[in-house]
């Protein structure tokens, strides 16, 4: 897979085109404050809520990877199905409850006319802007999805422990190449990750209870030391990128170049000489580099799959399948 830097990316954003079933202004006619209604709420509440936006991020990106950007990981199971909420990697989504209030504002105002997809990607946007991250744009239009599966998200969503070769594929998959796969594992920037999700480097990488080689020594110590306390923690929170970890900056990309990269599918990203070549030069380059590329995959990321005219429905309760 090549791999294109991010200087040509920064060139290319400003080049790209929307999905073509997707548009900027959706709903101007059938709801025309909807988008200021989202901002005027994400605004509101957080700046009280910061992490949210990391939370709201990661939740747009596992309801891309899954039958693409339909809403369908905010549907609850039913007594004859385990929905996507239910799987592991989704356990431990935050911003539920963020997402369900933000519908029923807009829902008060234009009843069944903007979808939870829709909702979703928007609100991600204008969250990542509030705490000072890159700003992009969110053509609209998406219809929510009918179907949400446990398996299809166990199966979809790239996991921690993935190496390169595996995230490249994931990544293929849904129609993003090497560049995307650098520059949206930058959400890394912000946000916390359960012990659980990278023990193993720590405490049993290759099963005979060894460390991980290629995370840096001081850096490990100083996990098992204050955060990580024993291998079996399942609850303490760890920040992915120490120190910034509210900031949406470049130092978790300085980090990975420390080896100090949390997960193994953050460490793979240097394992390939070219993504490396991109990473310093994200590093070496103003924070504008990434702001610019990181919005142009966010684009891209959020058309992936995605529902429109007649497909679907929308939802009047993200939860629930309309009946």
């Amino acid at each position: 897979m090549s791999f294109r830097g991010p200087t040509i990316l920064v060139f290319l954003g400003f080049l790209s085109c929307v999905h073509a079933d997707l548009k900027l202004g959706f709903y101007d006619d059938s709801c025309p404050k909807a988008e200021k209604m989202i901002l005027d709420f994400v605004e509101e509440h957080i700046p009280n809520a910061p992490t949210v936006a990391a939370s709201l991020l990661r939740m747009h990106f596992h309801d891309c990877f899954v039958r693409g950007c339909d809403g369908s990981v905010l549907i609850n199971s039913t007594s004859t199905n385990q929905a996507e909420k239910a799987a592991t990697p989704n356990q431990t989504l935050r911003g539920f409850d963020f997402i369900d209030r933000l519908k029923s504002v807009v829902e008060e105002e234009c009843p069944g006319i903007v979808s939870c997809a829709d909702i979703l990607a928007l609100a991600t946007r204008d969250a990542v802007g509030v705490i000072g991250g890159p700003i992009w744009r969110v053509p609209t239009g998406r219809r929510d999805g009918l179907i949400s599966n446990l398996s299809e998200a166990l199966s979809e969503i790239p996991a921690p422990t993935s190496n390169l070769s595996s995230l490249q594929t994931s990544f293929a998959n849904k129609g993003l190449n090497a560049a995307d796969l650098v520059l949206l594992s930058g959400a890394h920037t912000i946000g916390v990750a359960h012990c659980e999700s990278f023990s193993d480097r720590l405490y049993n990488f290759t099963g005979n209870g060894d460390q991980d080689p290629s995370l840096d020594g001081f850096y490990a110590t100083n996990l098992k030391k204050n955060k990580c306390r024993d291998a079996t923690d399942e609850t303490t929170l760890v920040e992915m990128d120490p120190g910034s970890f509210r900031t949406f900056d470049v130092e978790y990309y300085r980090n990975l170049l420390k080896r100090r990269g949390l997960f193994e599918s953050d460490a793979a990203l240097t394992t390939d000489a070219a993504a490396k070549t991109a990473i310093v030069n994200l590093v070496d380059s103003p924070p504008q580099t990434f702001f610019a590329g990181f919005a142009m995959s966010m684009e891209k990321m959020g058309s992936i799959g995605v529902k429109t005219g007649s497909s679907g429905e929308i939802r009047r309760n993200c939860a629930v399948i309309n009946s």
